[in-house]
């Protein structure tokens, strides 16, 4: 990775505020053009990006189109769609005091937007809000992130061949300090993925250059599976959310809160589906290379300690529990006897340990999910129709899904996002084109102007006693 060059960062900021008019000017069908170009070389160069995500963290081919490259072309497949649509104004209703006016709402594009996308889903994450972007029409400068190198420098050679770095620009640059560079330019809106922390600052820096903002953090999202539910149908469910990237999924359950007298029968059923996802022996999953490696060495030895801290505490080992600190292997584990107190319990684990707390009562778990920070995801499991709307009920979290885990985003037609410390905004189909727009009031006057008889001076002959009998009228519509 090479570090920023602040004269060249000025330039280029200077450069896409030169072409953000013309680029706003663009039709549908242009931006449907470029869209459906980033698609196909997406497509002809997947073979490049399957290599270069193995070699950031041992990505399996098919995981990496699955959960990356299919879902990018879904995202431009449903704007390209939809965006005549979008585009076009709304209409507003008419006012009963203004009756010779017409408003409309139109959507603008933001101007000049940054995206600064994670290392998780590296192609996805960064990839997904430029194709929201363009199709609102702005001008972007995109960073992915320095942990997945390989990624980042498929991603800057994707776009330099497809668009002028005037309109579309990949920065690869290392570090924080590259980051706070960018946050001091006066970006029109900021798009941020990452962690709450990093996210606390991302949005204090926006603040004071009064950027609009979306952040897309994470958080502990936990799995509540009830007394009704059906074991054998939610541990397979689970152990793939939970597994997909090796963990390493803002939206992944990260703990399950389970009713007491399951809590058995579903770690060792969740054990029986890793082992039939991955391997029956803990060697045969070290080997196995669908699973993919933590993304660094200082995360994998966070990991590690989490584990032996549960186990110092008392936590029983279901399945797992072995790392590899050299390979940045971490085994799928599972956790019984798991109190509040175990760090693993504390922040959000972003690797494949999936902690198993025991609760009481349905209104135990509901406590517990209220006293700790919005999830960006929660899932239930269960059959009781009344039981998952109490819960729906009295619970916040940006998504929630029943009876499974993670597919919830894949419905284009609904927002995705966070709720407070799991983010703010959303995006997705029409939301991301929205989230990159300003939505502009416009009003038009025609005829006879009403207005005349509210203008002073006040006092003047029957201006105020017409303007109280046409208020009267209303009131009765």
């Amino acid at each position: 990775m090479q570090s920023i060059d602040l004269r060249q960062i000025n330039a280029l900021f200077e450069n896409q505020g030169q072409k953000r008019w013309a680029i706003a000017a663009t039709s549908s069908g242009e931006r449907i053009a470029k869209l459906k170009r980033l698609r196909k070389a997406l497509v002809k160069r997947k073979e490049e990006f399957f290599d270069a995500i193995w070699k950031d963290f041992h990505k399996s081919r098919f995981e990496a189109w699955t959960t990356e490259l299919l879902p990018a072309i879904e995202e431009i497949d449903y704007a390209t769609r939809h965006l005549k649509k979008w585009m076009k104004d709304k209409p507003a209703k008419r006012t009963l005091i203004l009756p010779t006016t017409r408003s409309y709402s139109r959507f603008e594009p933001k101007g000049r937007v940054l995206i600064m996308a994670p290392w998780n889903y590296p192609l996805l994450l960064c990839v997904s809000p430029i194709v929201s972007a363009i199709a609102a029409g702005n001008v972007i400068i995109a960073k992915p992130s320095n942990k997945t190198p390989n990624v980042s420098a498929f991603l800057a050679s994707l776009f330099e061949s497809l668009f002028e770095r005037d309109e579309i620009a990949i920065i690869e640059a290392s570090g924080a300090i590259a980051g706070d560079i960018l946050l001091r330019l006066p970006f029109d809106h900021v798009f941020f993925t990452g962690s709450p922390e990093v996210g606390a600052h991302v949005g204090e820096m926006s603040q004071k250059i009064h950027a609009g903002l979306t952040l897309e953090l994470g958080g502990k999202s936990p799995a509540i599976v009830l007394d009704d539910a059906d074991i054998k149908d939610a541990a397979p469910k689970i152990a793939w959310g939970k597994l997909i990237n090796a963990g390493q999924t803002c939206i992944a359950p990260d703990y399950v809160l389970c009713a007491s007298n399951k809590v058995d029968s579903l770690a060792n059923e969740i054990a029986n589906s890793i082992k039939a996802m991955y391997g029956e022996t803990e060697e045969d999953r070290k080997k196995n290379k669908d699973f993919a490696r933590i993304i660094d060495k200082r995360a994998t030895e966070k990991l590690q300690d989490l584990i032996y801290d549960a186990v110092g505490k008392g936590a029983a080992v279901a399945i797992g529990g072995k790392c590899d600190i050299g390979e940045r292997y971490v085994a799928p584990t599972v956790l019984k006897d798991i109190t509040p107190q175990m760090k693993v319990m504390s922040g959000e684990i972003f690797g494949p340990i999936l902690p198993i707390l025991a609760y009481n009562s349905p209104e135990e778990a509901i406590h517990y999910v209220q006293d700790n920070p919005k999830p960006l995801a929660l899932y239930i499991f269960g059959k009781s129709p009344k039981a998952i709307r109490s819960i729906i009920a009295q619970t916040t979290a940006g998504s929630t899904c029943v009876n499974n885990c993670v597919i919830q985003i894949e419905n284009l037609s609904v927002p995705f996002g966070g709720v407070g410390n799991s983010g703010i905004g959303n995006y997705h189909g029409f939301y991301g084109f929205k989230t990159f727009s300003h939505e502009r009031n416009v009003m038009k006057q025609w005829g006879f102007d009403v207005i005349r008889f509210f203008r002073a001076p006040y006092g003047k002959a029957g201006a105020q006693a017409a303007i109280q009998k046409a208020l009267r009228f209303i009131k009765k519509m």
